[in-house]
């Protein structure tokens, strides 16, 4: 009976200092104001770009609905399931999970058992009887060691930054992976824009072997003269130059994509056309304060500034006493058959009070660390905030302005294209000279390659636009 109400006042003592435990000293947390304007900017730049007819919910479309073409979902899951980027950041996220549960088990006792045996002899010289005594001793205990009572929220903040930086890390996995659904579909527009080229390379290439070959039978019949026919020389020469220097680029852009995806790209998963590789769904900008919530990079720098916040309380408890408790409930006997009989139940309770008297400044130093650190993250928030609205105005003036410059670019194919076809019949003509023909060409030639990087631009564009949007739900 004795035993049992010993049991009982010990078990409500810890739950006492438990209830009494957790009163948090850190400053109130309350999100800072973003250091943005409310809207985009506007003017000729941002034409159309923020009043899109489109549905509201298209700016949390997931990759699988933003992007249509079927070979570039495909890569997109094989860098998603082989990334080492990603993969290096999803280990991040289990190994802060693990600090935080570590943590967060410091709020309550640890409670061990143990057990010792003692066997100690006494020789005769040393007796009080002159005669050698052998003792025996033996414990059984549960106990909690050294718990602290969490009276000023020490450990509470401790783990409530631990928390943080878990949550941080999660948003840090979402980055990444944004991040590398849209660099794959980047490298793989890329590739898909300079395979354009070097097709474009090499039609031109024919053409100009097939008009060099045209100089040089006029050449032999003395119809065109020499420097006519170096001059179309020239212009296959550098037609050949252009299908080595784009033949090199393509395989550059495939071990690059190779190296996103995190290994070979199967043949059949490589872009066959330009115009089908930028199959996407287009995308409306929604309001700043919205889209600047949503990113996960502005959410990991949130959970960083409130870590930072929690780690002040954990500072200011510093100040303050700390009581750490040692206790034990068991039996004790000297001989092992005893340790259940009765009288054999022994208890202690050990509790310590630490109170910082002389710490030469350490914990106001340690304070104003953890005050400077949650300055340094608020200032790091603010700055991915500015950044991120930076990055959203620069897709949406981009976004404004393409489709005008796609317009002028793909009209200016068709007039160099015309000038080039007149050329050749004034010179066949024998109005003009062979270098107004090769003129007209070289300018077709760069007004189509330049319309291939208008079209690369778009594009991208839309991918960038999707990535700084937030990059939809998960």
């Amino acid at each position: 009976m004795k035993h049992a109400f010993l049991k009982k006042a010990f078990f409500l003592h810890l739950s006492g200092l438990l209830f009494l435990a957790g009163c948090s000293m850190a400053p109130n947390y309350t999100r800072p104001e973003a250091p943005v304007p409310q809207a985009w900017p506007s003017g000729p730049a941002y034409k159309g770009a923020a009043s899109q007819a489109l549905e509201p919910e298209a700016v949390q479309l997931k990759w699988e609905q933003f992007f249509i073409n079927p070979q570039l979902r495909k890569l997109i899951k094989l860098a998603l399931d082989n990334n080492r980027d990603l993969r290096i950041a999803t280990l991040n996220v289990e190994k802060s999970r693990a600090q935080y549960r570590i943590q967060r088990a410091d709020l309550l006792p640890s409670i061990n058992g143990n057990g010792n045996a003692t066997m100690e002899r006494t020789p005769s010289d040393l007796s009080s009887s002159g005669e050698a005594i052998t003792s025996h001793s033996y414990t059984l205990n549960l106990g909690v060691s050294s718990y602290e009572v969490d009276l000023f929220g020490r450990v509470q903040s401790l783990k409530d930054q631990a928390l943080e930086q878990f949550l941080s890390t999660e948003q840090a996995v979402r980055s990444v992976r944004l991040s590398l659904v849209a660099e794959v579909a980047n490298n793989y527009l890329t590739l898909a824009a300079d395979r354009e080229r070097l097709k474009l390379a090499r039609e031109t290439l024919e053409s100009q072997r097939v008009s060099y070959n045209l100089i040089k039978s006029r050449f032999s019949a003395g119809a065109s003269s020499e420097l006519d026919l170096r001059q179309a020389q020239t212009s296959v020469d550098s037609a050949r130059v252009d299908v080595a220097r784009y033949t090199s680029q393509v395989a550059q852009d495939e071990n690059l994509l190779a190296l996103v995806v995190g290994g070979p790209v199967p043949a059949e998963l490589l872009p066959s056309g330009f115009e089908a590789a930028g199959m996407m769904r287009e995308l409306s900008s929604g309001v700043p304060s919205e889209v600047l919530q949503r990113r996960p990079d502005i959410m990991e720098a949130e959970h960083l500034l409130k870590g930072a916040n929690a780690n002040i309380g954990a500072a200011r408890a510093a100040f303050f006493p700390r009581i750490t408790l040692n206790t034990s409930i068991g039996t004790s006997s000297d001989q092992l058959s005893g340790l259940f009989s009765p009288g054999s139940f022994a208890w202690g309770f050990a509790p310590q009070f630490t109170l910082p008297i002389f710490d030469f400044g350490r914990n106001k130093a340690g304070l104003t660390v953890a005050e400077r650190d949650r300055d340094i993250y608020l200032a790091q928030y603010e700055k991915s905030i500015q950044s991120a609205f930076r990055e959203v105005a620069d897709a949406l003036a981009v976004n404004g302005t393409i489709t005008e410059q796609l317009d002028a670019q793909q009209s200016l194919v068709q007039a160099t294209s015309e000038s080039y076809r007149l050329s050749q019949a004034r010179y066949m003509g024998g109005i003009s000279s062979y270098l107004d023909v090769l003129v007209s060409q070289r300018s077709l030639y760069t007004t189509q390659q330049s319309l291939i990087g208008v079209n690369l631009t778009k594009l991208s564009n839309l991918v960038t636009l999707y990535k700084v949007l937030g990059g939809g739900s998960e």
